[in-house]
This record gives C-alpha cells, sequence and structure tokens, in this order.
C-alpha cells in the first residue's frame, strides 16, 4: 500500500487530470507581508523566519531563472514535464493588480508552466486580485489560491500574532470560491494553547465553508524568531512525531474525499530548525502518517481509489 491509497494527494490529482506528473516550483518574487511592513504589525508572526520555507532561501531573482533553477531540482528527482509557478515566500497579492500581473505572467510566459499557486494572507485577496486570478482560470490554467489561515481559533491568531482572524478567511473563501477559484487552506498543528481538538474543530470549519485543498504542518521551532525565544524559556514544547502522525491520520479521516492534500507535513533546514527534530525530514512522518491510516484501516472518507473505480463504471 502507497501512502495515495489512503488520501488523495496533490500528485496523484494532477496525473489524473493531466495524465502525467505536474510539480509546482518555488518562487520568491520579492513581496513582503503586512504583518512585517507597519501595516498590521512588525516582525511577523511569532514562529515565522521565512528563510525557512524561501526555496533555498534565495533571495528575488528574474522569475525564469528560478524556474530554470527549480527544473533542475526537479529534474533529478523526477520526470516531470509540467509545472505550477508557486508564489510561495511571504504574501504574494500584496500588490496592485498590474504588479502582480507583471509578475505572474513572467511564471506563465513558460511554455511548460501551467498555471499557478499564489500563496497569501486572508486579509490580503481584495476582488480586484481574486478577479486577476479568476481571468487567468477562465484562459484554461490551473489556478490555486493558497490562503495561510493556520488555526481557526482567534485565540490562537492573536496569540501568535498574525493580524487576521477567522473572519477575513471566511470572507476571502467565499469570495474566491465564488469566482471558481480554487482554494488549498494551510492548517498548522501544534500551535501554543492548542490541542489535537483544536485541530479538529479548524479543520471542521474549514470543510464546512468549503476547500478544495489542505496542507497540513507542524509547528516547528526555528532560530530567529519569538517562538524560539519562548521555546528556550521553556513556555513552548512543540508535538512529538507520534503525535503529529496522530493529528494528521484524524484530520486526513475527518476530510471528504474530492478534498486534495497538497501536502502532509513540513520541514526545515537543519541550520535553522530548533526543534523538533524531526522536522528536518519528510519521509519519516509521511511514512508514519501512511503506516497510521494502514492501522486504522482507512483513510479519508472515501478512499481516492474507490472514487476512481466508480468514475471508471460511470462511464
Amino acid at each position: 500500500m502507497a501512502l495515495s491509497d489512503y488520501v488523495n494527494t496533490f500528485g496523484q490529482a494532477m496525473l489524473q487530470r493531466y495524465g502525467e506528473r505536474v510539480h509546482k516550483l518555488a518562487l520568491h518574487a520579492g513581496f513582503t507581508c503586512p504583518n512585517r511592513d507597519g501595516s498590521k504589525g512588525h516582525g511577523g508572526c511569532t514562529f515565522c523566519n521565512n528563510a525557512s520555507f524561501n526555496p533555498a532561501g534565495r533571495r528575488p531573482a528574474v522569475i525564469a531563472a528560478q524556474l530554470a533553477d527549480g527544473r533542475r531540482v526537479i529534474g533529478g528527482l523526477s520526470k516531470a514535464r509540467l509545472f505550477l509557478a508557486y508564489f510561495q515566500a511571504y504574501t504574494n497579492t500584496y500588490a496592485a493588480r498590474e504588479v502582480l500581473a507583471a509578475l505572474y505572467d513572467q511564471a506563465l510566459a513558460e511554455p511548460d508552466v501551467i498555471g499557478l499557486a499564489v500563496g497569501t494572507r486572508p486579509d490580503c485577496v481584495p476582488d480586484t486580485v481574486l478577479d486577476l486570478l479568476a481571468d487567468y482560470r477562465r484562459g484554461g490554467l490551473e489556478v490555486w489560491l493558497e490562503l495561510g489561515l493556520q488555526s481557526a481559533c482567534d485565540e490562537t491568531l492573536a496569540r501568535v500574532r498574525r493580524g487576521h482572524g477567522l473572519a477575513e478567511y471566511r470572507q476571502a473563501v467565499r469570495a474566491a470560491r465564488a469566482r471558481g477559484i480554487p482554494v488549498c487552506t494551510h492548517l498548522i498543528a501544534g500551535l501554543p494553547g492548542e490541542t489535537a481538538a483544536h485541530c479538529r474543530r479548524s479543520l471542521d470549519i474549514v470543510l464546512e465553508l468549503g476547500v478544495d485543498g489542505l496542507k497540513l504542518h507542524p509547528l516547528h521551532v526555528v532560530r530567529g524568531t519569538q517562538l524560539a525565544r519562548e521555546w528556550r524559556r521553556g513556555d513552548y514544547r512543540p508535538l512529538a512525531l507520534d503525535e503529529y502522525v496522530d493529528i494528521a491520520a484524524d484530520l486526513v479521516q475527518r476530510t471528504p474525499a474530492q478534498v486534495v492534500f497538497h501536502r502532509l507535513t513540513g520541514t526545515a533546514p537543519a541550520p535553522l530548525l530548533l526543534a523538533p527534530d524531526w522536522c528536518v525530514g519528510k519521509w519519516r512522518v509521511l511514512n508514519g502518517i501512511e503506516r497510521e491510516l494502514q492501522r486504522r484501516g482507512r483513510g479519508q472518507l472515501v478512499p481516492p481509489a474507490m472514487m476512481k473505480e466508480e468514475a471508471q463504471r460511470a462511464i
């Protein structure tokens, strides 16, 4: 058995849609964040050091050059020939429409780039930006709006200094889905003060509002953050691997099969990571989630393999 026998993974969803592998190529387009530039706050979220998820910690560069770098890396790992330009670092809708369109168009000018994945905050997706993404969708491109919610608990969001609440997320999701834009929501397990029950509640709220994709990841402590200071003082304890595996398996099993999991864990580079040490790599975590779902005997509410069989029978 494989993880995709229990989870509707992004890789399998793209393979079924396009008949071949599709990979995201992460980009740093030089954006900042309203939680850093003073619009909402300074210093960002308590857990955020953007170098921990920047592609190779790179600085902004020409989009085409970044895509070429990404292809070289992927080329050694996969035979993918189709790609999504993943605008990942910071808040990738935090500019005027014409600025965003110029950057997105640079990526889409590459012949093997079939669409966009745009990472942003729920409070940074005005109608002008959503209309732009909807235009790309109508043009036949694959487009995903990735919203970093992290938790549906306003108390937690305030504690980690997110600078927005659930209300902004609710509004952004409704506006995006009204335009036919698929939404992928990011959720973090192990946030300060939260338990597994909080994670389940966050997921249930997200599912009730409607979502097309999910990214799950454990909170990890990286250098240069407020969370690192809390951890050193003993005020924060990160999840153990078995705790995270159990939570992730719970969330998978609560999720309808049509929702695509873009990610089930997250990592940080060893030089930046303080804790937990198991967040330095993904395979140990993914294998643990797969084993736990196998032990439980089921994955998402309807197994993706069963969905495929039912679809074939209906043809």
